[in-house]
């Protein structure tokens, strides 16, 4: 059961309210597939592909026209590039598995990795790979070391793949684990506010901070690079060892912002790639720097050389060392397909410039923020200063609850989503598949039902 104030919510009813947790909301409505406008998409798909222009951004996913896509953040259509890459691969191991596996395993992981790194513009060797964001962190929350008495701290305002990860950690080795406050109201936090409550929140016995970059529950985005410096006072004192890590969930900011890790100050982000990066599914990825990676043990088995060649040895203690890009990413077998064609979800965002991208998410963000504000009853919980947002803009509605108004905006084409959080707002998202016109759509439909 989940638990909203004093009222008990069972699973069923919570997702039936929410409509987002698995996407439900973000289901595509039947085409319409008229000769005329088969002839208009064929047209659009032919037409070469030109990053410096919005229109031909859209064209190369095939979202259905008639609706207004706002929770792409959800889960991610692919843009033709990557759907192509992830066919040929595909098809290499339809024809040949073990032969395309055997030949092409090394070098297209090296080639991710490559692509993330110049995308993060960070080393290749920083980076493993993942299946998703909450596998990632699950892998840094459990596998970091901690000594008796040594604690996590978190916020109540992480979702809930970080808050599990670090309770179930919690219960295996009977570690600590605290949640504070960043502020009393999003709308009207400020960096000072949130910084303040971190130092306060820091113990001597605190050995990792986790917090979330883009927060899935309001649209506020942490000042992290304000975050990290507070943290370099309080560590500056500190031995290695017991230095704090800021551990960052980078997912809603990861693939719409114009910032590396290394210009966030943090020691490890971890993001899933297919969500605002429009990445292939079931993708995602660990950064850290190498001083925090010394400090997690492996979770998952690696299937990497060192590891390996460990076992095969006779090894008890496992590899004499580790590389983080490979004895950090889990072994095993995965949808290559997909993983393999991460590259050309990065080069996808290269080419647009992802500076270009984080401006055109910001400036429909603003404009969808400031057009829910004008609306009567309506009151918008994400932060208006563009410092703390990014693509998230969340909002509610006085005497309508937020499932209800999920269900007449998809009743008018938009597609939307509820935050999965006991506290329900109306979640919208902006993205580069998302036009002015998207957007000035969904204030009208807003306007006939508030």
């Amino acid at each position: 059961m989940i638990r909203e104030g004093e009222k008990a919510i069972d699973r069923r009813s919570f997702i039936a309210r929410s409509g987002a947790v698995l996407g439900a909301a973000t289901l595509l409505a039947g085409c319409d597939d008229t000769p005329e406008r088969v002839s208009a998409a064929s047209t659009q798909a032919s037409a070469p592909f030109d990053p410096t222009d919005w229109a031909s951004v859209r064209s190369q996913f095939d979202l259905s026209p008639d609706l207004v896509h706002l929770a792409a953040f959800v889960l991610a259509s692919h843009p033709r590039g990557v759907r192509e890459a992830i066919r040929r691969h595909a098809a290499g191991l339809d024809e040949d598995t073990n032969g395309y596996l055997s030949s092409n395993e090394v070098a297209l992981e090296d080639e991710v990795r490559s692509a993330a790194g110049n995308y993060l513009g960070a080393g290749a060797s920083e980076i493993a790979l993942t299946d998703s964001t909450t596998m990632g962190l699950a892998m840094v929350y459990s596998g970091l070391e901690l000594k008796e008495g040594e604690e996590i701290l978190s916020t109540t305002h992480d979702f809930y793949s970080t808050h599990e990860s670090i309770r179930l950690r919690s219960v295996r080795n009977d570690s600590s684990w605290r949640k504070i406050d960043l502020f009393s109201d999003s709308a009207s936090a400020s960096v000072d506010e949130i910084v303040s409550n971190v130092e306060l929140g820091i113990r001597p016995e605190t050995r990792a901070l986790a917090i979330t970059w883009v927060h899935s529950s309001t649209g506020m985005k942490l000042p992290v690079r304000a975050i990290a410096d507070g943290l370099l006072e309080i560590n500056r004192n500190r031995d290695e060892d017991e230095r704090v890590l800021l551990c960052v969930d980078g997912v809603h900011g990861f693939g719409n912002q114009d910032v590396s890790p290394v210009d966030l100050g943090c020691d490890f982000l971890v993001s899933g790639c297919h969500k605002w990066l429009f990445g292939p599914r079931g993708t995602g990825l660990i950064w850290g720097n190498s001083n925090a990676w010394e400090r997690v043990v492996p979770t998952i088995p690696p299937f990497s050389p060192n590891s390996i060649m460990a076992w095969i040895n006779g090894s008890e203690d496992g590899p004499a060392s580790l590389s983080p890009s490979l004895d950090q990413t889990p072994g095993g077998f995965h949808s290559f397909e997909n993983r393999w064609a991460l590259k050309d979800a990065f080069q996808f965002h290269d080419a647009i410039g992802r500076d270009r991208v984080a401006a055109r998410t910001q400036e429909l963000a603003q404009s969808l923020k400031e057009g829910l504000s004008d609306l009567p009853s309506v009151s918008v919980v994400t932060p208006m200063d563009a410092e703390l947002s990014a693509g998230i803009v969340c909002f509610e509605v006085a005497g309508l609850q937020a499932p209800e108004i999920l269900t007449q905006l998809r009743a008018q084409n938009i597609s939307a989503s509820v935050t999965p959080y006991a506290q329900l707002y109306l979640r919208l998202g902006p993205s580069i598949v998302t036009s002015e016109a998207d957007i000035d759509k969904t204030l009208s439909a807003l306007r006939r039902i508030v």
